[in-house]
């Protein structure tokens, strides 16, 4: 039975590492030794494109001749990339004689040691993998572990206590379908130690989350709030404070009706890190999912969104401040639908403009009722006023 190698992560930092070679394989090499802030000497004859850069911004020293015995002395780990087995081979035997780990490009079966194919995630995370003395099967399974990292599927949440203060992520969940979360805003659910979600935020992402994940519902309806807004602000901040990574989970955008500015300004205020992560708005995704472009070429070259939960206000502005040719996106507009549309009429928009009604968009109880100005309040005389993700559009 052959034996099977030992896996080891090495600590470079200030130790001298000789890298034979001056080709872009030696490069290589190089980039991975520095990144480790190791102390990287350079033997050949010539040096690749690459390999001169570093050398003139003084991050390598380089011996511009061939190997000669004795070049491994005092060095902790020697990579060499020749191209030449000859070379190779007679460093490999010094290496072997002095007892220095040695790490060769051409032949892996040859090595006293070789670099694994490595996958990188955020937080210091590191997933080395070996393919057996196959480079072509490390790279691929390299490349998947990259890819579950980069989607948060994979269980990269730290279970160790961090030291020093947390921060707060707000992230857009996107109109409410789990598959149009953004990569980034599910990445940082995997590495949360607390969710705070709204109640129009994608919730099936929450039943992958390790059961020791915090979850705080802080889900408002126009007659019920769990929490009030600063409530949630000293939530997120004292959660922060003790050194844990927090997730605010929203409905749409944070910063587009989602009072993430105000969650921002109120961690800002008390020291604490936050990162706002962008989501897909309901203002273009709802539309979207009833098959509406917000613009549209020959009719509409722009939009304006505008809030009408509370008042008609706004929306009366929004008439005045633009043509007819641009489409109104009136979000949270169903509960005033009827004032909204008697006081565009009397704005001078025709009682014809075309008008939809979008309850619920991306979730398995969207309804989309179509009209006018004139017809659309009876069409949808029985709106679910407490509906999410609802809007109203005018074309």
């Amino acid at each position: 039975m052959s034996a099977m190698p030992h896996p080891l992560l090495l600590r470079l930092e200030g130790k001298r590492v000789l890298v034979v070679g001056g080709g872009p394989v030696a490069a290589r090499r190089v980039r991975g030794m520095l990144d480790s802030l190791a102390d990287v000497f350079v033997v050949a004859p010539g040096l690749c494109e690459e390999l001169t850069d570093l050398l003139r911004s003084g991050a390598i020293t380089w011996y511009g001749r061939e190997f000669l015995a004795g070049d491994t002395a005092g060095a902790w780990l020697v990579h060499t990339a020749t191209g030449d087995r000859h070379t190779d081979d007679a460093v490999a035997q010094e290496c072997e004689a002095t007892r220095v780990w040695c790490v060769r490009a051409d032949d892996s079966n040859l090595s006293s040691a070789w670099t694994p194919a490595v996958a990188r995630g955020e937080d210091g995370l590191l997933v080395a993998v070996s393919g057996g003395g196959d480079p072509g099967r490390s790279i691929a399974i390299r490349d998947a572990v990259s890819a579950a990292l980069a989607s948060g599927s994979l269980p990269i949440r730290r279970t160790r206590q961090r030291k020093g203060a947390g921060i707060v992520h707000l992230v857009g969940g996107g109109p409410g379908d789990d598959g149009l979360l953004t990569v980034r805003g599910r990445r940082l659910l995997a590495q949360a130690d607390v969710v705070v979600v709204d109640r129009l935020a994608p919730r099936g992402v929450l039943t992958e989350l390790a059961d020791d994940v915090e979850i705080v519902d802080v889900g408002k309806t126009p007659r019920h709030h769990t929490m009030v807004q600063d409530e949630i602000n000293a939530l997120l901040v004292e959660r922060a404070q003790r050194g844990l990574r927090v997730v605010r989970l929203k409905g749409g955008d944070p910063f587009v009706l989602g009072r993430g500015g105000e969650e921002a300004l109120a961690c800002i205020a008390n020291g604490v890190q936050v990162e706002v992560v962008p989501g897909v708005t309901s203002a273009i995704s709802v539309p979207a999912a009833a098959g509406i472009p917000v613009t549209h070429r020959g009719i509409t070259s722009s939009f304006a969104m505008v809030s009408s939960h509370d008042d008609i206000d706004p929306v009366v502005a929004a008439a005045a401040a633009h043509a007819p040719s641009t489409t109104l996106v009136l979000l949270m507009g169903v509960r005033l639908l009827g004032e909204a549309c008697a006081a565009l009429i009397a704005a001078g928009r025709p009682d014809s403009t075309p008008v939809a009604v979008i309850e619920n968009g991306w979730t398995p109880t969207q309804r989309t009722t179509v009209g006018t100005l004139a017809t659309i309040t009876a069409q949808a005389r029985k709106p679910d006023p407490d509906a999410g993700r609802d809007a109203v559009f005018l074309q």
